[in-house]
This record gives structure tokens, C-alpha cells and sequence, in this order.
């Protein structure tokens, strides 16, 4: 039993930091190289632990030597616009000025029930209404409506809005993050003076409390249920 829990956190942690390193676009977003890899490594992380017999260096090396190949592909991709093309294929227009583009449909399997679904999804019922819609690398839909069609917005309006600074935790459940405090040209003094004005002695009482560069600030205190 021993044996099984080692192997298995060691192959854990291997395609934890095998993920990581791929990075947070692989990680949101797929492509065909990305899901071939991902498929691959499942199915030899597998191994190891179904079959004892295997040593776990025959599981290693090979998520290893998909993660190497993985990084030289994205590497060359990155450097020529035809291989990139090849391995990530290129976004295909379904809709182009409110008319359905039956090859690119057929081209790509992708049915009016599925073009529907998808147009549903953003809220957009009227296809004549649609300027573009593209079927991304990725396999998501993005569509874009007729300029008329489209919400107008505060500058269109001549409305004046003002900017909206970025917030920062603080406080996450009654710990200071420091680093975002310094982000925000802020210091241990202001934050026990900002606890003071709304009744607090210490940070262990706050459960979130977030900050933006203009001054505001959202306090939320912590309950007695997520005390430790």
C-alpha cells in the first residue's frame, strides 16, 4: 500500500509541474498539439500505477519527452507563421456580414444546431444581425454583431465616467499580503489606521479586505464560523 501512495504522489507532482511549466495560455486553452499531449500523458501517468512491475522511470521519461517535444513545438511556432498554421490550423469565418459560410461549416463539422447553440449562448438570436462570427483554433465561437447592433458605450453616449482603479487583497482571511499593500504605495500604518475607523484591532478579525489605488476600500469581517 506503501508503494502505491509514493508512486502515485510522485507521478502527481510530475504532471503538476509538467502543467505549470507549460504555462497559463495551455492551461486556459487547448490547442490540437496541447490536447494530443495531454491525452498522451494521461494515459502513461496511468501505467505506473495500474501495474507495479512497471518501474516508474519507464512512466517519467516519456511525459518528459512530450513535454520537451510540447516546448520545441510551441518554440518553432512561435517563430514561423506556417508552422504555426500546420500544428494550430487557422480561424475560420462561419458568418461573414450576416450570411452563413456553408463550406467553412462543412469544412469544420459544424452543424446549424451547433452554429445555433453557440449564437444562444452570447444572447444573439437573429442571425442577420451577425457581422462576423469565427470558429477560433481553439474551438470557441466568437462572434461580432453589426456595429448597430452593438451596446453603445460611455464615450459613444458622451457620458463621462470615471477611471476605476484595479482592487488588491490586502487581507485574505486575516492574513496582510504585504507585497500587494507595497503594489499600492501602502504600508502597515495605514492599514492599522484603515482596521481602526471601522472597529478592528487586527488583521485575524478580517475575513477580505481589498484596496485600489484611489482610496476605496472593501471590508469584509470574519464570522465566527471560519474562526480556527
Amino acid at each position: 500500500m506503501a508503494i502505491i501512495i509514493i508512486r502515485t504522489v510522485i507521478v502527481y507532482f510530475s504532471l503538476l509541474i509538467t502543467m505549470r511549466l507549460l504555462g497559463k495560455r495551455q492551461l486556459g486553452e487547448m490547442e490540437l498539439s496541447e490536447f494530443v499531449l495531454a491525452a498522451l500523458i494521461a494515459d502513461l501517468a496511468s501505467l505506473p500505477l495500474q501495474d507495479l512491475g512497471i518501474p516508474m522511470i519507464n512512466g517519467l521519461v516519456p511525459i518528459m519527452v512530450l513535454f520537451c517535444c510540447e516546448l520545441l513545438i510551441a518554440g518553432l511556432s512561435m517563430r514561423s507563421i506556417r508552422l504555426r498554421s500546420f500544428f494550430s490550423g487557422k480561424p475560420s469565418f462561419l458568418i461573414v456580414r450576416g450570411k452563413i459560410c456553408q463550406s467553412e461549416m462543412h469544412r469544420n463539422r459544424f452543424t446549424p444546431d451547433e452554429l445555433m447553440q453557440e449564437l444562444r449562448n452570447q444572447g444573439i438570436l437573429d442571425i442577420s444581425s451577425v457581422e462576423y462570427a469565427v470558429l477560433e483554433t481553439d474551438g470557441k465561437l466568437n462572434v461580432v454583431p453589426f456595429a448597430a447592433e452593438r451596446p453603445p458605450t460611455a464615450k459613444q453616449l458622451g457620458i463621462e465616467v470615471p477611471d476605476e482603479s484595479y482592487p488588491f487583497i490586502v487581507i485574505n482571511n486575516g492574513r496582510v499580503l504585504q507585497a500587494n499593500l507595497k503594489h499600492l504605495g501602502r504600508d502597515l500604518n495605514w492599514l492599522t489606521k484603515q482596521l481602526k475607523q471601522n472597529g478592528l484591532s487586527s488583521p485575524q478579525q478580517v475575513f477580505l479586505m481589498t484596496a485600489d489605488s484611489s482610496g476605496r476600500i472593501y471590508l469584509a469581517e470574519r464570522e465566527a464560523a471560519n474562526e480556527p
